[in-house]
C-alpha cells in the first residue's frame, strides 16, 4: 500500500509563501504545512491556518539559519544580538552536542517555539527542523522529548531513498547513502518514544526544484508505505526569498501543487504503479 502526503516548508516565512500555502491547499494537493513559528509572517501564516481547518499544521523548528522565539540575551549562545541563529551547521552540531551549557539553552528555545505554537491555538500536527537539524541527535531527542509535552505524535523522518533517485536519473554518492543510514537513528528515537513518523521522504536532493515534471517522474516509482514530499512554494519571488534561497524555483513548485493533472496521478500512484504509469501519459508529463 502507498500513501502520498504533500507538504509544505517555511510556513510563516514570508507573505508569499502563505498565500501559496492557503491556495494550494484550497485549490491543489498540499495536505500540510511546516510552521516557522518565528518567522517574519508567522502572525499571517496563524490567521490563514485558522481559516483553514482542513489543512494540518506543525511546528517548523528553527535551530539553525533563522529566527529564535527567546531574547537574545537569554540564550547568547545559540544567538547574534539579532536574534539569529548562525548558519555554520557543523560548528553549530559540535556545540549541540559537547556543551552543556549550549544544550540548556537549546532545551529553552525548543521549548519555547513549542509554546508559541500552543499559544497561537493551532492543533499540533507533526515537526520537523529547519534544514532538517533534528537529525542531530540532541535536536532530534530535544524535539521528541519536548513535542511530546505539547502533544506532539508525528515527525519526520528525512529519508529519501537513494535508489529510487538513481532510477531517476540523479546521481547518489557516499555522502546521500550515509544519511539515509543516518536517518535510523532518529526513527529509532521517535518509534520509542511512541511517535509516527513516514517511511519515506522526497524534497532532499530536488530541494527548492520539485518542478511539475520531477514530481510526475517521481510518483510512479513512490515504494511501498508513507511518502511525505515537501515543497517551498510561493505565490511570487519577494526579496527576501531572493536574498535566503536565490536559486530555489518557488514559483515553480507552488505551480506544481495547483497542476489538476499531477493531482489526479497523485491520485493513481497510492493506488497502483500501473495507474500512475498511465495517468502521467495521460496527462502529458514525461521524466525530467
Amino acid at each position: 500500500m502507498k500513501r502520498i502526503v504533500f507538504s509544505a516548508d517555511d510556513f510563516g516565512l514570508s507573505v508569499a509563501v502563505n498565500e501559496a500555502v492557503e491556495r494550494a491547499h484550497r485549490d491543489g494537493i498540499l495536505d500540510q504545512a511546516s510552521l516557522m513559528i518565528a518567522g517574519p509572517a508567522a502572525e499571517d501564516a496563524i490567521r490563514r491556518a485558522r481559516a483553514l481547518p482542513s489543512l494540518r499544521v506543525g511546528l517548523h523548528l528553527v535551530t539553525i539559519e533563522g529566527p529564535a522565539v527567546s531574547p537574545p540575551a537569554s540564550i547568547p549562545g545559540l544567538v547574534d544580538k539579532s536574534g539569529q541563529f548562525p548558519s555554520d551547521q557543523l560548528k553549530l552540531g559540535v556545540n549541540y552536542f559537547f556543551r552543556p551549557s549550549i544544550r540548556r539553552q537549546l532545551a529553552n528555545e525548543v521549548r519555547a517555539q513549542f509554546a508559541r505554537f500552543a499559544a497561537a491555538g493551532l492543533t499540533l500536527d507533526h515537526a520537523n527542523a529547519h534544514k532538517h537539524m533534528h537529525l542531530h541527535p540532541v535536536v532530534g531527542a530535544l524535539t521528541i522529548g519536548i513535542g511530546r509535552e505539547f502533544g506532539l505524535r508525528r515527525i519526520r523522518i528525512p529519508a529519501e531513498p537513494p535508489g529510487v533517485l538513481a532510477a531517476l536519473g540523479t546521481k547518489t554518492g557516499f555522502g546521500d547513502r550515509a544519511l539515509y543510514a543516518w536517518t535510523r537513528l532518529l526513527r529509532h528515537q521517535a518509534r520509542s518514544a511512541g511517535m509516527e513518523t513516514n517511511d519515506h521522504c522526497f524534497g532532499i536532493a530536488w530541494s527548492g526544484h520539485m518542478t511539475r515534471d520531477r514530481i510526475a517522474a517521481l510518483l510512479p516509482l513512490l515504494p511501498d508505505g508513507v511518502s511525505e514530499i515537501y515543497f517551498h512554494p510561493a505565490a511570487d519571488r519577494d526579496p527576501l526569498l531572493r536574498r535566503l534561497m536565490p536559486d530555489y524555483e518557488h514559483t515553480e513548485e507552488f505551480a506544481a501543487l495547483m497542476d489538476p493533472g499531477l493531482k489526479i496521478q497523485a491520485r493513481a500512484a497510492a493506488s497502483n504503479t500501473q495507474s500512475a504509469t498511465m495517468a502521467a501519459k495521460a496527462t502529458g508529463f514525461t521524466t525530467p
